[in-house]
């Protein structure tokens, strides 16, 4: 029958309180061990789960460390029960955790109970969270490289959301501005068949736009420049809609100097009163040094024109004043200097500047054929995000984009996420989950339904290398996901999906799944089979990446 009592969702969190417990016990009551480790273990042979507990206690209780981990080891069965196989320490005192097939089995169980909310809801506190991302003027196509912002600022929210947290998307747009206005005279300038005004804007879609705009070339500048972003915003809504991004807002920069008083001046007017604000050279400058940044910032120009900070300060009291209790902008390469402004512009409005993050992401260059492609909107020469996905599919282009940190300069190899190959990352994971679809396929509904029902009969024969492997790599997801969460780094769930597939093609290679004798073995497989197939799609689709049933 099976031994599947006590299941668990989160396995390797009980088991990682257990090792606390155990190591209270030898030091005689409780003590904070913040650096206590419980790791997978890295070599074959070692066990399944590594601890450093004893070598963090060995100086308080002036004892080897060798002689505490056995010690902890002999807590731990007591703890852990028919758990627990063996415990061996090991070099100066690390103790090596052999987890029993029957702690694999209910480990396994946990997963499946846990359905599609595996892995979910370990926020603490929940927060509610605005996401403003991309948000690239409407002067033009969104460039390949927009993808990176886009598919970075969707694949977080959905994994704070799977965490607990209550996320909204944003996108804010300038619509205002010199940008804006170079924008309409360059699109004036090509009806008239005219060039650019220096520092304007070309390409073809420059020209298409003049074509589309009835009577540019009779319309003033900031007319044309209404309608170009009427029109620009429309295609950017397109493209991101195509690439699996959904709003639910776009913020409009123009409503911040509407109204009288406008959200800017109230928001200026509150700087004054509070001291943070002075003038100096005919322009309004904001204390930001008061509060960490390097330098005093112009708000308003000598001229009378707000700047962009000005239109951004009043943006975040907007937010605030919505209710959000978190604020991400992930922002690109050129704005180093920007997280310190918003920072100093929260606590200059009363407000926790650790509330506001600004997640800074490094460039992407298209490589093909061992060449980088250079991109500049101004110029004309760009590859739209558009482009990108006609080439390579959304998928590819999703997972290619969020495959590495953030904060590290990506070069997207297009011949590489065009390919159909096991070197292609996320065709390989993709190609793991069709594979199981396709297997799964050759069975009745009502034997997979007895094989992952709660009660099943997984037997109690010995559980093979593969198998262990790969139920210890789907119990890692909730700690993927929380890591993920709190570090703002969605790339570990694309390094997770990569990994949990390379281990269920290890299994596969190694265990017959469909025609296993004993049945229960089947059983039992047949389960770890559903179980990485869901695992592998929630993962997928933490990033915004389908999960095919063929291939």
């Amino acid at each position: 029958m099976s031994d599947r009592n006590g299941v668990s969702a989160a396995p390797l969190r009980e088991l990682f309180d257990s090792v606390v417990a155990a190591a209270a016990a030898v030091r005689g009551g409780a003590q904070s061990l913040p650096a206590l480790k419980l790791e997978r273990a890295r070599h074959e042979g070692r066990g399944d789960y590594s601890t450093n507990a004893a070598m963090l206690l060995a100086p308080s209780l002036d004892a080897p460390p060798r002689v505490i981990a056995e010690r902890i080891s002999a807590e731990l069965g007591s703890i852990l029960g028919d758990g627990l196989e063996r415990a061996e320490v090991a070099g100066p005192g690390f103790l090596n955790l052999v987890l029993s097939d029957a702690w694999h089995r209910r480990a396994l169980a946990g997963v499946l109970a846990a359905g599609d909310r595996f892995g979910a809801g370990g926020a603490s506190p929940a927060e509610r969270i605005l996401i403003e991302f991309v948000s690239a003027n409407p002067t033009g196509p969104l460039v390949a490289a927009s993808g990176r912002h886009a598919a970075y600022g969707d694949a977080l929210a959905r994994i704070l959301e799977h965490h607990g947290h209550m996320v909204s998307r944003e996108y804010y747009f300038n619509d205002a501005g010199n940008q804006i206005r170079l924008l309409g005279e360059s699109v004036r300038a090509r009806a008239l068949g005219e060039d650019v005004p220096e520092g304007g804007y070309e390409g073809d879609y420059v020209f298409e736009l003049a074509a589309a705009i009835d009577g540019a070339a009779d319309l003033e500048a900031d007319g044309v420049a209404r309608r170009a972003v009427e029109l620009l915003l429309e295609q950017i809504k397109g493209t991101l809609e195509r690439y699996g991004v959904h709003y639910d807002r776009f913020f409009s920069e123009r409503t911040l100097h509407a109204g009288s008083p406008s959200p800017l001046e109230r928001v200026l007017s509150q700087l004054e009163e509070s001291g943070h604000v002075y003038r100096s050279e005919d322009a309004l400058w904001l204390r930001t040094t008061s509060f960490g940044d390097d330098k005093d910032r112009v708000v308003v120009r000598s001229n009378g024109e707000p700047t962009y900070l000005a239109a951004d300060v009043a943006y975040l009291q907007d937010k605030r004043q919505r209710g959000f209790e978190r604020q991400l902008m992930p922002v690109g390469a050129d704005h180093h200097a920007y997280s310190r402004e918003l920072k100093a512009a929260m606590a200059a409005l009363g407000g926790d500047p650790d509330t506001v993050e600004v997640p800074i992401l490094q460039f992407v260059h298209l490589v093909e054929g061992g060449k980088v492609f250079a991109m500049s909107k101004r110029r004309g020469a760009f590859v739209t995000l558009d482009d990108l996905i006609e080439e390579i599919g959304v998928d590819a282009t999703r997972f290619f984009m969020l495959q590495r940190s953030h904060d590290r300069t990506l070069e997207l190899d297009v011949e590489l996420a065009r390919s159909q190959s096991a070197e292609n990352p996320v065709y390989y994971v993709q190609y793991a989950h069709a594979r199981i679809a396709s297997m799964l396929g050759r069975l009745s509904e009502d034997r997979i339904a007895g094989a992952v029902a709660d009660g099943a009969d997984w037997g109690a024969d010995e559980i093979h290398t593969s198998e262990r492997n790969l139920v210890n790599k789907l119990i890692a997801l909730p700690d993927e996901i929380s890591e993920a969460a709190l570090r703002r780094a969605p790339h570990r769930m694309a390094g997770y999906a990569l990994e949990l597939a390379q281990e269920f093609t290890a299994f596969y290679r190694d265990c017959r799944v469909v025609g296993a004798e004993p049945s229960e073995a089947e059983s039992f497989r047949i389960a770890l089979s559903v179980a990485a197939q869901r695992t592998i799609a929630l993962s997928l689709g933490l990033l915004g990446v389908g999960a095919p049933e063929s291939m």
